[in-house]
């Protein structure tokens, strides 16, 4: 059985993020969203059980994704769990700068092996940071998060942020 691990902190989940948990999902028999908090981040919009409850309702459709936490280092959170290989979206070469010395550490500390899929190209603007921006300050984001992050993201930030500009 072929377990692969989408890394992130999806806070919060983007239409990138599913579109890339979607077609890892179609090439392995297991997908592990391995959730952490960003230490390099000061500080998270949602909490991890609310990353999980999203996640939870976006992939619900999927019967080979299951919703982890981790901390520590990926390696060990996937040698813990069999996984056999790292998914990584790709949304630019900047992109591919920093996750290639990632992939090659990990490749280095455990021989699991990370495979890139580069981003659809209608989403790969976003970024989680963006749209807590964006929505922060009453932007629409309905069509960079699935319907049920862009209701939370109402909810937080004020109802604006989760309509459209047609709704309005």
């Amino acid at each position: 059985m072929a377990i692969a691990l989408c890394p992130g902190s999806f806070d919060p989940v983007t239409l990138g993020h599913l579109d890339i948990i979607e077609r890892s999902a179609r090439h392995f028999d297991e997908v592990i969203i391995a959730v952490i908090r960003n230490p390099q981040k000061s500080q998270s919009l949602f909490s991890l059980e609310e990353r999980q409850e999203m996640l939870h309702e976006v992939t619900a459709h999927l019967g080979n994704v299951r919703i982890e936490f981790f901390k520590g280092l990926l390696v060990d959170f996937a040698r813990d769990h069999g996984a056999d290989a790292i998914v990584k979206g790709l949304r630019a070469v900047s992109d591919f700068d920093y996750e290639l010395q990632m992939a090659q550490m990990n490749q280095r500390l455990s021989g699991i092996d990370t495979f890139f899929i580069s981003t659809s190209p209608q989403y790969s603007f976003l970024s989680s940071s963006l749209v807590r921006e964006v929505a922060r300050f009453g932007g629409d984001v309905t069509n960079m998060v699935p319907p049920a992050v862009a209701k939370r993201l109402a909810e937080r930030f004020g109802d604006r942020a989760g309509r459209s500009a047609t709704e309005e």
